[in-house]
């Protein structure tokens, strides 16, 4: 489904949940905590975007419909059903998790999506790299890592994207000195990747930001937010996807969290980048 199409398809589920509702415009904006003008917007003819996430939950859960419902991601869960079901899914970490996680992100377009990667972002990662990480875990085909590396990217580059990650410094760092986990991979494909991740971030900011956090003052496992629709955790060879509003909230405000404890900000990252060039290099 085209963007403007689902922009479209949502209006139309939100004036039927307003019909449902027996309330006017001005006591539905009043129960679902937005203005009045703000609600004309949302279902204006010339309307080329889709509401907040926060907007998004809080129809879902004033007038007990469901999210994906709303979004038309589904065809079930409309008026008569609870809020949303507490699904949890575990899924093996395999070839087939790539193409859900990328259909997850093209759904979640013109929401912000919310990530902490396990190692470097993903969408940033030169060839070299993704085939050394393959080496290393041996999941999938690495032809295919790199295609859906790729893939990402392209996602970035589309108008409209928006992505925020959140990395802890020691472990940009622990990567530029080929520490820990990077000890065999060479210097020329370290720094290859350093003026790849200058390269990217320059071109992507403001749709893509990156945040650095001091490790020694938090932890953080891998996870990423879709929105307000779904949000999965790595847990090695283990993904687990829920698309709760709970869940959802809750590793929200963790992520929340992370960007307030940040010590590099996107603006910073050029010169932190360029930082770690020269200490190789010495």
């Amino acid at each position: 489904m085209k963007f403007q199409e689902r922009v479209t398809l949502f209006q139309d589920r939100l004036q039927q949940v307003i019909a449902k509702s027996g309330l006017n415009r001005s006591a539905f904006s009043t129960s679902i905590s937005v203005d009045r003008s703000t609600l004309s917007q949302l279902l204006a003819p010339d309307n080329v975007r889709l509401p907040r996430a926060d907007t998004v939950a809080s129809i879902a859960e004033v007038h007990q419909v469901s999210i994906d419902w709303l979004l038309g991601l589904t065809q079930q869960g409309s008026l008569d059903a609870n809020i949303m079901p507490e699904i949890l899914e575990v899924d093996d970490y395999s070839p087939t998790i790539f193409n859900k996680y990328l259909e997850w992100h093209r759904e979640a377009s013109g929401y912000k999506v919310r990530y902490v990667p396990t190692t470097l972002p993903d969408l940033l990662k030169t060839e070299a790299v993704a085939e050394y990480e393959f080496n290393r875990y041996g999941s999938g085909k690495v032809d295919q890592s790199v295609r859906d590396n790729q893939l990402l990217l392209l996602q970035q580059r589309h108008p409209g994207s928006e992505l925020e990650t959140c990395l802890s410094l020691q472990s940009l760092r622990s990567f530029a000195l080929g520490q820990g986990i990077w000890q065999g991979l060479s210097l020329d494909s370290r720094l290859e990747q350093l003026q790849r991740m200058i390269e990217l971030t320059d071109e992507l900011y403001p749709g893509f930001r990156w945040f650095l956090y001091d490790g020694k003052e938090t932890y953080s496992s891998s996870f990423t937010i879709f929105g307000p629709l779904r949000a999965t955790l790595f847990l090695g060879h283990l993904y687990v996807v829920v698309n709760s509003i709970e869940h959802i909230r809750k590793l929200t405000e963790r992520f929340d969290d992370l960007i307030r404890r940040t010590i590099i900000h996107p603006h910073e990252i050029r010169k932190t980048l360029e930082g770690l060039i020269d200490e190789c290099q010495q």
